[in-house]
Order: C-alpha cells, then structure tokens, then sequence
C-alpha cells in the first residue's frame, strides 16, 4: 500500500512539472502579436493624429487580444533611436506615424530587412517598408464645401503645421471645395511651422479673424487646437481635423475632417495577425474606403438645399469627378 501511495506521489508531482513546462511553453504574451509605434513628433495629448492611432492599437489589443509598445520623441531624442528600441523588443511590426519619421525609418529598415515596418503619410521604396497613405485632399473638399455654407463674410481661413506636401493636401482640397460652391470666396492660408504650439495656433487664428474670416480650418496638430479655442473665444466657426474635436470647442467647431488612422491601423494589425503580412506595398485610403470623411454637422442647421449640394459633392468625389492638382 505504501508503495502505492508513493508511486502515486510521484506520478501527481511528474504530471505538476510537466503542466509548469507546459505553462512556460504556451507563455500568452509569446503567443500574442506584437506592434510597436513611433509616434509623430508632438506625441500623445496632440488631441489629433498620435492620439488617434494610438487609439486604433488600443481598439486593438481589446478586440484582436495583440500587445504593442510605443516610443515617443521625448524620450528618445532621435526617431532612429526609438525605432531601434523596438526593433530589439521584436515586434511583428513597427509602425513610423508621420512623415518627418520617413528618413530615420528608411535607415533603421535598411539594417533589418527582415522586419517589416509600417510608414503613416508618406510613401517610402524600401523593399520591408508597407506605406499608409490618406486622400486628405478629398475630405478636406468636404470641408471646403461646409465652410462655403457657413460663411457670412466670404473669408475663411486655413491653418496648415508646416508648408510640406502632405498639409498642402489639406489646403489645396479645402479651397477648391470652398470655390466649388462659391468661387469669390477668399481662403486665407498660413504655415504655422510647428505642430505642438498651441499658443501659436491661437495668434494665427486671430490675425485671420480680424481679417474677417469666421470659419477657420486647422491641420496643424495641437497648434491647431489652439487655432479652434481661439475661434470659440471670438464667437466664429471652426473645423476639426483628424478626429472628431467637438469637444474641445463645442460653440465652434460644425464638423471634423476625420482621418481614421485609427481605423486604419486596426486593420492593418489584423491582416498582420491573420496573414502575418500585409498585402500591399502601398495602402491609400479615401472617401470611398472610409479614410477620410467628415464626423456628423453641429450647431449650425443646413437647409434642405445645402444638404443636397454636400450630397452632390461627396457623390462627385466617389465618381473621381474632382481632379485635385499633385
């Protein structure tokens, strides 16, 4: 009987150890997909476009189960170092939001070729670089066209981060929506050269509203969240950009122009965890893919007739009825 009761002993404390190693072996953050980010140069609190992919890769973990770590300029000094960090923590994919990341992204990539790196706004030729690209331009034209049917003094106004290719997608589209309901319009457009001064946005804004613009339009990060406090403070309209901002000026802002990197993000995470890659080397994303749109009209109420030539005008940007100049 004793012999019993000691085969028995061993077998239950065989059957532990190998149920330990299995735990070890089946270790669920091991098992997860892992995303690293870089964020843009502000970071989180721009109440924009950091903060809105960040909140694609939360939607992420909550709904796909995935990990992800992120890296912000703050803290690494240099783009290249914070890339390097999460190359060495070994993520399925690193993600470089923004297109001031590109040349440091490029270089980091270069090194690794076997990792596979995601570029938000710009379009990069390295073979294990994907790029995420955006028509800013279309749902700025939306923005255009509200701002058109809002104005009373026919002078509106833009406020663009930095004078770059990419933020003249945004004004470009803004005013040729505004000019497609009423071409004498005035679209008054300035470069603030900095992403994160809220300060500045707000000088900016009122120098166009005292120039008599009473819709403002912003693609400036954080400046520009001070560019729509400021138009609140002067009793004028203002739209968003990025995200849906109605909160953060809710006497001014009518609408947002939305850019779901967010949504992008989510799904490019997806294709990651199901397929292990993605399968374009370059992903735009445009009114008809719902990139870019427009978050639902506030404050203001549109007639029967304004709400038909909006209708109109996103009905001409699904057909490619609206050429936008490069």
């Amino acid at each position: 009987m004793r012999n019993i009761i000691y085969s028995f002993v061993l077998i239950l404390i065989f059957a532990i150890f190998l149920s330990g190693c299995n735990i070890e072996e089946s270790n669920p953050i091991k098992e997860k997909t892992k995303i690293g980010i870089m964020l843009s140069d502000v970071g989180l609190g721009d109440q924009s476009f950091s903060d809105a992919a960040f909140q694609g890769l939360v939607r992420a973990r909550d709904e796909l189960g995935i990990v992800f770590d992120y890296r912000e300029l703050k803290d690494t000094e240099t783009y290249e170092q914070g890339l390097m960090d999460l190359v060495e923590a070994d993520h399925h994919l690193i993600v470089g939001l923004g297109f001031m990341v590109q040349e440091e992204l490029e270089t980091v990539a270069k090194q690794y070729p076997n990792q596979l790196f995601l570029l938000v706004d710009a379009v990069s030729e390295v073979d294990n670089i994907i790029s995420l690209t955006f028509k800013e331009d279309e749902g700025s034209y939306l923005a255009g066209v509200i701002a058109a049917l809002t104005t009373e003094t026919k002078t509106i106004g833009f406020i663009g981060g930095d004078d770059v290719p990419l933020i003249q997608k945004f004004a470009n589209g803004f005013a040729k929506g505004a000019a497609s309901i009423d071409p004498e319009i005035e679209v008054l457009i300035e470069y603030s050269g900095d992403f994160g001064n809220d300060v500045l946005g707000a000088e900016i804004a009122k120098n166009m509203i005292d120039q008599d613009s009473d819709v403002l339009y912003s693609a400036a990060g954080f400046t520009g969240v001070g560019a729509l406090r400021e138009a609140q403070q002067n009793g004028v309209y203002a739209i968003g950009v990025d995200s849906d901002q109605f909160y953060y000026a809710e006497e001014a802002i009518i609408t947002s122009m939305m850019k779901n990197v967010d949504v992008a993000l989510f799904d490019a995470v997806k294709e990651i965890q199901e397929h292990n890659q993605l399968s374009d080397k370059h992903i735009e994303l445009g009114l008809a893919d719902n990139g870019v749109g427009l978050a639902p009209v506030r404050i203001i109420n549109l007639t029967a007739e304004q709400e038909e030539e909006l209708r109109e005008a996103e009905e001409a940007l699904l057909h490619g009825d609206v050429i936008f100049s490069n």
